[in-house]
């Protein structure tokens, strides 16, 4: 049975067939066939080659997502169950991440093959986010081989702000399958206790992606003052606590988030940690004006920059932050620079530390260079998953 495809502009189509997900409308010369959005599609080249599997979607700048290189394999319940179960595989046979009481990313996307979609497992739940208006509209058939793959509790779907515009997606928040949790859910990292909302939270409720970072941290943290700004639940802060840090304060605008944190706190007894609400660059200002020193101080902002055009105002954002944490900082302190704006690369934090560096007129060493955790893993013909940037550095 022919499918619709959509035929690529000459000299479009390598990276392509050097299996990269993403098909922006700008590198497309026709289209036959009258594909409705989220229908299977071929990719053809100029020449019209076959090139790989879709699904189509006309309101989208990335007008196909590419799924499979098979010719003769379709998009089906068959095909993404395979793919749900050989990124479980990786979580649970390779990573070790099986831990009933834990959580992990189980599906990271374009990481696994499975463009549009994130499943996060947090103990006996599951959270659901889909990017794309395809997957979405799949969100029936996903929750019946979730629900048969893993048997939770219960799948709760989140949205993610934005997207509806971007992919022509009405979706709302709410319960794909099973049973609602009762409230924050309670999971396991690294020795401590957290609880996680799935159903209010930020992103699918907890971020996963620094789940190593906080550990990596913490072993800088023993005897130390600690500042962990941005702290949404306390992740920095109570892993710093945890290992030994004399006292820390923690610093989001979320009280939502903050009273998530303070539970956090008193359910694992650390009680040398402190939160305090407000705009993180409006609190460390007045902490540099009282004069305040810290140790260690972990900047792990939201994404500063969704658009190109973004780039320069995010760079003068993480820059500004720089600054107040160098000028908050004891002499040998530990500075934690975090960034999970794609568009902002490596190169671009370290020039940002070298400016810095110049005009506070210390010398600042980047210790550990890492990204997000394993679960979160890179697709080499997809590199834009590689999207978080931790830069442990000291401040001499």
């Amino acid at each position: 049975m022919s499918i619709p495809h959509v035929v690529l502009k000459p000299k479009r189509a390598q990276p392509f067939f050097g299996r990269h997900p993403w098909v922006f409308a700008g590198a497309v010369s026709a289209i036959s066939g009258a594909p409705a959005d989220g229908a299977e599609i071929e990719l053809r080249s100029g020449a019209g080659n076959f090139i790989a599997r879709g699904l189509y979607n006309g309101r989208s700048k990335i007008c196909t997502r590419l799924y499979s290189w098979e010719p003769d394999r379709p998009l089906d319940a068959d095909f993404f169950r395979e793919r749900l179960a050989a990124a479980i595989r990786l979580r649970h046979e390779v990573l070790g991440l099986g831990d009933p009481q834990g959580a992990c990313r189980l599906v990271f996307s374009e990481g696994d093959g499975l463009s549009g979609m994130i499943v996060d497992r947090y103990a006996d739940w599951l959270s659901v986010q889909f990017t794309s208006l395809a997957m979405a509209e799949r969100r029936e058939m996903f929750g019946d081989l979730l629900t048969d793959l893993l048997h939770p509790k219960g799948i709760v779907l989140r949205t993610e702000r934005g997207i509806g515009k971007l992919e022509g997606l009405e979706l709302q928040d709410g319960i794909l399958r099973g049973e609602e949790p009762s409230g924050p859910i309670a999971i396991r990292e690294h020795e401590l206790t957290f609880m996680v909302n799935v159903r209010e939270g930020q992103k699918t409720g907890y971020y996963l992606d620094q789940r190593n970072n906080r550990q990596a941290v913490a072993r800088y943290a023993k005897g130390r003052r600690v500042l962990d700004a941005f702290c949404y639940a306390g992740g920095f802060a109570l892993q710093a606590a945890r290992a030994g840090a004399s006292e820390v304060l923690g610093i989001d605008a979320s009280e939502p988030a903050l009273a998530l944190a303070r539970e956090n706190a008193k359910i694992n007894g650390l009680e040398q940690v402190t939160f305090q609400k407000g705009d993180v660059f409006d609190e460390l200002k007045r902490l540099v004006e009282s004069k305040r020193k810290f140790d260690l101080v972990v900047l792990d902002p939201p994404k500063f920059a969704r658009t190109r055009h973004a780039i320069p105002e995010a760079l003068r954002g993480y820059r500004q932050l720089q600054t107040l944490a160098a000028k908050l900082l004891a002499p040998d302190g530990i500075m934690v620079m975090c960034c999970c704006s794609g568009l902002i690369n490596m190169g671009m934090l370290d020039d940002l530390l070298a400016q810095v560096s110049a005009d506070q007129k210390r010398e600042i060493q980047i210790l550990e260079r890492r990204g997000a955790s394993p679960d979160h893993p890179v697709a080499v013909s997809c590199l834009e998953t590689g999207y978080l940037k931790c830069l442990i550095t000291r401040v001499a």
